[in-house]
């Protein structure tokens, strides 16, 4: 009788596999998570341009800026920037609107991370009616 030979797998090479794919998770994992956040941020970065934007534009209509972001946008200053929710589209930071009167109105639209999401701790994100933009301590 011939011998026969067995197909699959040893355990010791089914070790070897499962101890490269944790390799791979535990360098992957820490990048991924820095992904998520790094394109939540830039998202947010987007809106609060399209909010700046719209700022913009309500000036041009009425000669002042918009005080609410959640109230309803008409495109006047006695509207809002449209913002019902009071946050970015995806959740993870929270906009507010801190507006100055006087002869020379400006504003200061603020992303402050949402606690409890991944976006904690990321850093606030402003930007301001002169153009000036910073994430943190840092101008973006």
């Amino acid at each position: 009788m011939a011998a026969k030979h067995e197909r699959g797998f040893t355990l010791i090479e089914a070790m070897i596999v499962v101890v490269v794919l944790g390799i791979l998770a535990v360098i992957a994992y820490p990048a991924y998570t820095n992904y998520i956040i790094r394109a939540s941020r830039e998202a947010a970065k987007g809106e609060l341009l399209e909010l700046a934007s719209l700022q913009e534009k309500i000036y041009l209509n009425s000669g002042s800026y918009a005080t609410s972001i959640t109230a309803a946008y008409n495109g006047r200053s006695d509207g809002g920037l449209g913002k019902t929710s009071g946050r970015t589209n995806d959740g993870k930071y929270t906009l507010t609107i801190t507006p100055t009167a006087g002869p020379t109105q400006t504003y200061t639209i603020t992303a402050t991370p949402v606690a409890g999401t991944s976006q904690a701790g990321d850093g606030v994100i402003t930007i301001s009616s002169d153009g000036s933009r910073t994430w943190g301590s840092t101008t973006w």
